[in-house]
């Protein structure tokens, strides 16, 4: 494609897919969203600890050539569009990018711009692993415990926005209708009159695509075992749909690597717990992938007083968000928590800030860049530069390691030195 607000690099090339493989030239054009806020400083500082991890992992055999790409406020100002046609095209024809943080837009229109690329680019897969790095401050005993990755289905559930606002006539319209056909269930809402009405879609193309996505990485990495998270006790034919098909899906699909609780429940009605406890004892030493399950409000204990007994954990789009955000805390925060959102079908994948534009810090040179660092972490290892992606987690855990942190580790550090957002970049590419 021809673009007219985009400057594609002469020197690079384009990432591709063949049947399912992505293929990665040792000179990739790289989409890149610099960010709204403190996204001008979190750049700057993550391009140059990314390029040094690649030319110290390959000395000069591979680069990234960057390909800036607009959207949030800088969009905007510069072409009067919260998100551009070319930003969209870039990331179809490039395939894997990366961005900063963005802001939301004030008043009518889209409501995020992050969802609005992740529905455009159908990036069913919001993954985001959560680890602890040593010396970070954390509010548990135990965060060395934490070591997870969170498969978020991007796509479906309320995020699609499908809502009617009290005193619309939509809403008049959508209550009448729903009223006159399903009396019973109309008269379960408490105070109808009043009430904002949302829907809450759950596929099971859309699960069954997640599902996959998340064992087939957990077996791909070698990760004990996928929970499947839901709160299919209230909301049966949704959120304990979504993990009647997890299940069905994994038994089908990989059931020569997989043991699953659904089948641990099978084995216990036809021949008793203990057949039961034998049976999926004598799976896991085999070296099968445990494939389980949970209820939404329960994982939030449990990952907290049993994290060891959670590796990957599927699901669906709300309880994803909360999960994701609630385990970061456990290990630092989302300032260091990185993102990717993918479509592991197309190759399409774009890598984030999970945190906000905290615009009050904005081009101060002092906030943590580690979100982004961290995304682009993920990146490299999802491009198969795995050497690269190395050396930027030996670069982060020697830069907080040696107590050398931005101001939002170094207040809560005793002993620790302060460093700008710039020179934490240096010290994680002198670390490397």
């Amino acid at each position: 494609m021809t673009y007219s607000i985009i400057q594609v690099p002469s020197g690079g090339a384009k990432i591709s897919i063949n049947n399912g493989v992505l293929n990665v030239p040792d000179n990739p054009i790289i989409p890149f969203i610099e960010g709204d806020g403190t996204g001008r400083d979190i750049w700057r500082a993550s391009v140059r600890v990314l390029d040094a991890a690649v030319e110290k992992a390959y000395g000069g055999a591979r680069k990234l050539h960057w390909m800036e790409v607009y959207a949030g406020e800088k969009a905007f100002n510069q072409f009067q569009s919260w998100l551009p046609e070319e930003t969209l095209q870039a990331f179809r024809e490039f395939l894997v990018g990366i961005k900063g943080p963005l802001t939301t837009p004030i008043g009518g229109g889209m409501r995020s711009l992050n969802v609005a690329l992740r529905k455009e680019l159908d990036l069913y897969v919001c993954q985001r692993p959560v680890r602890w790095f040593e010396g970070v401050p954390s509010p548990v005993k135990r965060p060395q415990d934490v070591d997870m990755v969170v498969f978020r289905e991007n796509t479906e559930d309320i995020y699609t926005g499908i809502e009617f606002e009290n005193g619309s006539e939509d809403n008049k319209k959508f209550k009448e209708i729903f009223q006159q056909a399903f009396p019973k269930e109309y008269a379960k809402i408490r105070f109808p009159d009043s009430a904002g009405i949302g829907l809450k879609p759950v596929s099971v193309e859309g699960t069954e695509r997640l599902v996959r996505a998340a064992i087939r990485w957990a077996l791909d990495n070698k990760r004990k075992n996928v929970t499947l998270v839901h709160k299919g006790n209230i909301m049966k034919f949704t959120e304990g749909a979504f993990r009647n098909w997890g299940y069905d899906l994994a038994e089908r699909e990989f059931g020569d690597q997989v043991y699953t609780w659904q089948t641990w429940e099978r084995t216990k009605a036809e021949q008793g717990e203990e057949a039961a406890n034998a049976e999926q004892d004598a799976a896991l030493k085999a070296g099968k992938l445990l494939i389980k399950d949970v209820i939404a409000d329960i994982v939030f204990q449990q990952t907290i007083t049993r994290a060891t007994d959670f590796d990957v954990l599927a699901t669906m789009n709300l309880n994803g968000d909360y999960l994701s955000d609630a385990l970061a805390a456990q290990v630092g925060g989302i300032g260091i928590a990185p993102g990717g959102n993918i479509n592991f079908v197309t190759g399409h994948a774009v890598f984030e800030a999970t945190h906000g534009t905290a615009p009050k810090y904005a081009d101060k040179d002092m906030v943590n860049p580690g979100s982004v660092i961290l995304s682009g972490e993920m990146m490299l290892r999802y491009m198969g530069w795995g050497e690269a992606a190395d050396k930027v987690i030996t670069g982060i855990e020697g830069a907080i390691g040696a107590k050398t942190v931005t101001y939002d580790f170094h207040r809560l550090m005793e002993g620790a030195t302060k460093l700008s957002t710039s020179a934490f970049g240096d010290a994680v590419i002198a670390h490397m």
